[in-house]
This record gives structure tokens, sequence and C-alpha cells, in this order.
């Protein structure tokens, strides 16, 4: 896979206790299935080739020497099939019997990877049969002396991000896991062989024990369980198989369900994330040894889900949650602000439109939680050449369900006057034309802060600060930017949430700000008054944009990955050449126009992704495109 990018599996194939030629013929039937649907890695469940549950079988010397017969048959019938199988088996070396994991590729074994941590609780006894080798040592496997330990990396020559290890089963459930070392000495995905049992309230226990190592090591994750054919006695396994990226799940398979589950990861990001984050501290530690190998790179379809809307909560139950922290985030922002200078009164412009709407959402919450009188907020409309009735309408209605203290301060005489002094043409529609009116209206608002005794609240969003859409020194400016991290695409959800919960007249007004097309509103109506200039018709759809900005600043996409995850995630609403014209007007205004961000106002930080010069985003004004080609 190119780009980072890795489709891989996780099995439980059927089995029977003791019978290792039966499981070795259901190994290879899963893996060669997982090679036919394109996956390059796939995991197997531990000890997988004999059964988990042998107990002093482990004992029998037949049984023993048929694993070491079965892998090396697994090996032959699968050295065709591209994919890298890791299989978990007992394996005798000495004296000692450890519980490994087989790295499988190309009909080679590559190594063993030992299991670090022998339960022996419960119904398990894992001491009674298996060591764990204190060090990396080898075993002869007819003739040829293959690694085996604990502290085995497997690295591809052809893929400089991938990089594995493995931990197995218990391994994973101790405070100093195995994989832990392993991320900290290069591995990017973990692998983990396991014979998890099932009981009640276990399977959600082992879902966050996967999400938090996946987190605190920056990785992949795959997790094979022994299947239902491993139940015996008084244990049932149910193949509770997962495959995590960073604290997020990618694909997990359902209780008793035999089929195999498949993702794409995207181990280029974890390597990104782990260069960002400086407190991810490598690790020098000459135990460990790294085995070579080819993992075939090819041109594949890419299957990831990339959510579409990235910025907004994928699930609908804590929406409501992520609102209510985001709008205390912002207002908590803003009421410091306001603690500090000592203010009693602000001035915020209002258009009518969803930003502006947030911004005295927003503004209210503040007042209330400092106990000020909400006509303390001088909301201020502007009508202007491109102000519709409907709007005009809507921020009327708003500001008086409020309670906030309604200004109307009309600009046509004031940019009409400023246009004839400076020789422009009022008839012709161009930028000085839209522009006059975004700073007639910034020195309005910040003259009524001054003969009120308050601060201008800004009302921009995250997105339009990317695309650079904001007039400079217009409504680019502000003395504390409320919306400065709410991508346009969260400010419709946090609007819809407050509309959601108030009372009917306000309900209305807000439901239909969120139908009201976006737009600045500089240029005449239509002859029958509806708006006539849309931005998403000149900048293109926010939400491509968003999707753009989250992958290229969040994780460092390349323009070209960009465009084939965008494909995924708009797969049926925008074509592919429609995506590559907006990618590339993205691109080029997010570029030209970090002037504009550098000389941001302040404005509270709510999610990973945010432009402020003085934080999270320290980009040179005159940076070429080519950064992100």
């Amino acid at each position: 896979m190119k780009q980072g990018f890795i489709k891989v599996a996780a099995a439980s194939p059927m089995l029977r206790v003791a019978d290792v030629k039966f499981n070795t013929e259901e190994s290879i039937k899963a893996i060669k299935e997982a090679a036919k649907n394109g996956a390059k890695v796939i995991v197997l469940p531990e000890l997988g080739l004999t059964a988990y549950t042998c107990g002093d079988l482990f004992f029998q010397t037949a049984l023993i020497e048929q694993a070491k017969n079965g892998v090396l048959e697994l090996a032959r019938q699968t050295a065709d099939d591209n994919i890298l199988a890791v299989v978990g088996m007992p394996l005798a070396a000495g004296d000692k019997l450890y519980n490994t994991a087989a790295f499988v590729k190309d009909g080679r074994l590559l190594g063993f990877a030992a299991k670090s941590n022998l339960p022996n609780y419960s119904e398990f006894y894992e001491q009674r049969h298996f060591s764990v080798p204190q060090e990396n040592t080898t075993v002869d496997i007819n003739g040829e002396q293959i690694p085996v330990g604990s502290k085995l990396l497997f690295k591809a020559d052809d893929m400089q991000c991938l990089c594995i290890g493995a931990e197995i089963c218990e391994d994973l459930w101790t405070p100093d896991s195995p994989g832990t070392h392993h991320a900290l000495n290069g591995a990017t995905l973990i692998v983990n062989p396991s014979a998890s049992n099932e009981i009640i309230g276990k399977r959600a226990y082992r879902q966050s024990l996967l999400e938090v190592q996946s987190a605190r090591c920056i990785c992949g994750y795959i997790y094979a369980d022994a299947g239902s054919g491993e139940s015996t006695t008084d244990v049932v396994f149910s193949g509770h198989n997962m495959i995590y990226e960073n604290g997020v799940i990618l694909a997990e398979s359902r209780p008793f369900d035999e089929k195999i589950i498949y993702t794409d990861l995207d181990l280029e990001r974890m390597q990104r994330e782990r260069r960002r984050t400086n407190t991810f501290k490598t690790e020098n530690n000459s135990g460990y040894e790294y085995i070579g190998f080819s993992i075939g790179m090819e041109e594949a379809r890419l299957e990831r889900d990339f959510n579409r809307h990235p910025f907004v909560p994928s699930e609908e139950k804590i929406l409501s949650q992520r609102c209510e922290e985001i709008f205390a985030i912002q207002y908590h922002g803003l009421k410091k602000r306001l603690e500090h200078i000592g203010l009693k009164t602000v001035t915020v412009g209002i258009s009518g439109g969803l930003d502006s709407t947030l911004a005295l959402l927003v503004t209210v919450r503040a007042f209330k939680s400092l106990k000020l009188p909400v006509s303390g907020i001088n909301a201020v409309t502007m009508p202007c050449f491109g102000t519709t009735g409907r709007t005009y309408n809507n921020a009327k209605r708003m500001i008086k369900a409020l309670g906030a203290n309604f200004i109307e301060v009309d600009i046509k005489s004031a940019v009409t006057g400023h246009l004839s002094d400076i020789g422009a043409d009022i008839n012709v529609h161009d930028v000085t034309y839209e522009n006059a009116q975004a700073r007639e209206r910034t020195q309005v608002l910040m003259d009524i802060a001054n003969k009120t005794g308050g601060i201008v609240i800004g009302t921009g969003d995250l997105s339009e600060l990317a695309l650079g859409f904001a007039t400079y020194n217009g409504d680019h400016m502000s003395m504390y930017g409320v919306n400065a991290s709410i991508p346009k695409t969260l400010v419709r959800y946090l609007v819809k949430y407050v509309a959601d919960s108030s009372d009917a007249e306000l309900k209305e007004t807000l439901y239909d700000v969120l139908d009201t097309p976006v737009s600045p509103e500089l240029l005449p109506p239509e002859e029958d008054g509806t708006i006539a200039q849309q931005t998403e018709e000149i900048v293109g759809p926010y939400e491509l944009h968003d999707f753009f900005l989250y992958y290229m600043v969040r994780w460092g996409y390349s323009k070209g990955k960009i465009q084939r995850a965008a494909q995924c995630a708009f797969d049926g609403i925008y074509d592919r050449d429609t995506i590559a014209k907006w990618l590339n007007i993205f691109v080029r205004r997010f570029t030209n126009s970090q002037f504009k961000r550098s000389c941001l106002p302040d404005g509270p930080k709510v999610g990973s992704v945010a432009l402020s010069p003085r934080g999270d985003w320290r980009m040179p004004s005159d940076a070429s495109q080519m950064f992100c080609e």
C-alpha cells in the first residue's frame, strides 16, 4: 500500500483442541482468504495451531513436534500469497517451552516472538507449562537458526513506516506491557495473538485496554482472540477480534462470529504523530533485534472509513455532551477575559448568519455566568447594500429574544461616501466595494465599544481563517474571537444544539438561521430579495474544506493523500474532479492567507486543530504550496 496505508486482518479460525493438522488447514484457509482480499498482515489467535486449552498435553512431545511441522506446512502453502502471517504456537527450545507468535512470510519463518507474562491465576496456569526467555536466542528449525525472544521487531524493507512488535494476551494486561517498549523502540504496529475467554464484562475491559494502549503507544494494534472452537471444560471463547489505531477502533468482530475483520491502517500518520509529540521518547535498547522482510508494495483500493465531518462527533449520543463542552470552553475563555479587564459591556456585530449567531449565544452565556445583565451586550446590526430582509429580521428577533441591547447602524451612506472619496465607482461590485463594507462595520463596532467601555467580540470561524475568507482589518479583526477554533461544519451543530432546547420564538429564529445560505451579504440581493452571494459557490463546500483542513493540519497529510481520503469519505457525493478542484483552491488559499492568521486576536482553543500563531500553527507567511504536495 502507498502513502502509509496498509490493509490488515484479524481472524479466529475454527479449531479442534490438540488437532494440529485440522488447525493448520483452517489457519491456511484464513491466511489465503485474507491475502485474496488484499490484506498484507493477518494475525491469528494465541497457540492457535494446537489450541490454547491443551493443558498438560503441552508436555506431550508429539504435540509440540506436530506444531513445528504445522507451521512449516503453513509457511510452504502460503509462500506465494504475499502476506505476513502471525500464528500462535508452542515452541520447544532445548529444555524450555515458549508460548510464541510465529512470523511467517514468503514461505519463511522470520522469527518467534515469545510471551513475557505468563498468567497463573483463576482458570490460567501457563507457568505450569511455559517459560519466558531471558534474552533473545535462536532455535534450530530444519538446520536454520530462527530468532526467538521477547525483544524481536519485524521491520519492512520496502515500507519505512511498518515495524511490527508482538505482545501475547496477558502481556497487554500488565502494568509494564511489552508493547510499550516495542513502540518506544520503533514499532508502529503491535499485534496480539490472544486467548481471552468470555465472561460478563470482559469484552468492554478488552476494548478499554486496547484503546488506551494504542493511544499511549501511538500505534496500530491488531488483536486476534481465540474463537468458539477453543471452548472446552469450564471456559468459553468468542473470537473477540479488534483493530485499533491511536485510540480509535477501526474494526471489531461480533461475539462468536468467525468472519475475518479487515481495515486499512495509516502507519505514516502514526509515525508523524510521534514526531509531533516530543514527549514520545524513544529508547535505545540494545537487547532488541530487528528482522527485515519485504511487504510487497502495490496499489490497492482504500476501504478505510473516513469521517466525512471530522470535527463533528459521529455518535449522536455524545454530540450533545460535546456541544456543551465546546460552549463551556468558549464562554469561560471570554468570561476570564472580561474578568481580567474588568468590563461589564461588550459589542458584537450580528448579521443574522451562523457565525455571529454563535458568537452572541456564547457571549450571553458568559454574561450569565458572570451574573451580569445581558443588556450589557451591545448587539449591533449594520444593514448595507447586500442585507436581505430575512437576515435582518432574524438578527433583530434573535437579539431581542436573548435580551441583548439592540443597536442598528445603517452604513449605506457611510460606505457610499467613502467609495466616492477614493474615486471608486459604486456600480462596480469588486473587492473594493465588498471590503469597504466589511471595514466600515468593523469601525462602527470598534467605536461603539470605545463609546460604551467594552471590547469587540469577533465572530469569524476556523474555516474562514483557513481559507483567508475575511477582510483584512475588517471582520478579520476583533478584541477576542470566540469562534476562532470552531470550523463551519461544527458551528452549524452548535447553533442547532441551542435551538433544540430553546423556547418557541428563539427556536424558530435559530432554525431559520440554520436554513439560510452562508453569505457575507456584500452584493445586492436578487430581484426577489433573496441572497445573491453564496459563499460556498465562491470558495467551495465547507464540508470539503473542513475535511481538507483537518487532515492537513492535524495529521500532516500530503495533498495526494487528502485527495485519496476525501474520495473515500465523499464517495457518491462529490466526484474525483470536483474534490480535486476544491482541494487545489483550498491549498492555494491556505498558503496565501497565512499573513492574515499571523496577526489574529486571542481566542479560545477548542479542538485539536487550531490556527493561532501563538500556539498550534506557526507557519511562515510566505511558504510555498509545495510543502503539502
